[in-house]
């Protein structure tokens, strides 16, 4: 009995949770959020020395589960309903490659998502860069965008695994409302 009533109590806390997804869902659906995901499984942290963003052989890059994990994204946005999303990416090829294989056409570069992991002292304009870049974007249709940990946590607070995104409000305040923090599928 006792086994009963406690998964009884569990399931309680899990329903305000699946309410606040689905919410988070459409309002992402709907132009009042977007999604800000980090790049999937690229092995390694940072980059190597001397690389540089024009060129991937230089950088840390998606191995085939990163790939893999960027197509169940594109697959979970599809069951979501996420129709025709606007992507962007930043300059660096694990996030475009991400963006890419979810399977949903062109792809943005937007250098206000580039990574400053290497330069911890431009954080502060990197993300008033980002911000600014997000309050201007149309609401015309979903918009997901891939980006960095380092990024992610200083415009969020919260500090994403390997293909992990925060479903965040719009218009952004200070600081960021997330709606809803969505694991690798």
């Amino acid at each position: 009995m006792l086994r009963v009533i406690a998964l009884l109590l569990l399931g309680l806390l899990v329903l305000p949770v699946q309410a606040d997804q689905r919410a988070a869902w459409a309002a992402l659906r709907e132009g009042q959020a977007l999604l800000l995901m980090r790049h999937t499984t690229a092995p390694g942290t940072g980059d190597p020395e001397g690389f540089r963003l024009g060129d991937c052989s230089t950088q840390r890059n998606l191995n085939d589960r990163g790939r893999r994990e960027a197509r169940r994204w594109g697959q979970l946005l599809r069951k979501r309903k996420v129709e025709q999303p606007r992507l962007y990416a930043s300059s660096w090829c694990r996030a475009q490659d991400t963006a890419l294989e979810m399977g949903f056409g062109a792809v943005e570069t937007l250098p206000a998502l580039d990574s400053f992991f290497s330069d911890p002292s431009s954080q502060a304009a990197q993300t008033a860069e980002m911000r600014k870049a997000i309050q201007q974007l149309p609401a015309d249709r979903p918009v997901i965008m891939v980006s960095h940990q380092v990024n992610i946590q200083a415009l969020t607070g919260v500090s994403p695994r390997n293909g992990e995104g925060v479903i965040i409000a719009l218009p952004l305040s200070e600081p960021a409302k997330v709606l809803a923090r969505i694991r690798q599928p």
